[in-house]
């Protein structure tokens, strides 16, 4: 496994859409374990695969809820439903944060390294992070959906009221 570097805004790859995988090899595996020891050693919870500049339709996803991480190849939701307002922000954008709308609820379908297809279901931080990374692949950073951005102030009073039990 090895670190990779992770593409940052400038880059114009992140606007692209990714390709749909089809081969499910051993070229696909390491890609996914390096993408997976990259957003861990960034400190992340998700990372697609265009963040380190490959345009294929994948993503790993860890939000330290144990039932992590996940590999989702060609991952696709196919039901959306409630409301959640909150803070996001992205390896990709360093020091950048926003208030950004993502669904409450998600059910999505994706493939795991084998080409097998699997069904998931996710609320809350994890229903936001697989619409973020998901984005992703379509071109789109947080920025493109953030209703506010977040001066440095902003983030610091959010993450005490968050520490205090105030927050979300």
């Amino acid at each position: 496994m090895a670190i990779r570097k992770i593409v940052t805004e400038e880059d114009p790859i992140l606007r692209k859409k990714s390709r749909t995988v089809d081969k499910f090899n051993d070229k696909l595996a390491m890609i996914l374990d390096d993408m997976k020891e990259t957003m861990y050693h960034a400190e992340g919870v998700g990372l697609a695969a265009v963040q380190v500049g490959l345009l294929r339709r994948a993503v790993v996803v860890d939000i330290g809820d144990g039932e992590g991480p996940l590999e989702l190849v060609n991952p696709e939701i196919v039901e959306a439903d409630g409301e959640q307002e909150g803070q996001e922000g992205c390896l990709s954008l360093p020091n950048k944060w926003a208030i950004v709308k993502r669904p409450l609820h998600v059910k999505i379908k994706a493939q795991d390294r084998h080409g097998r297809w699997h069904s998931y279901e996710a609320e809350g931080l994890k229903a936001r992070c697989f619409c973020h990374e998901i984005d992703h692949l379509d071109g789109h950073l947080f920025t493109d959906r953030m209703t506010k951005m977040l001066t440095q102030e902003e983030l610091r009073r959010l993450q005490e009221e968050r520490r205090n039990g105030k927050g979300d």
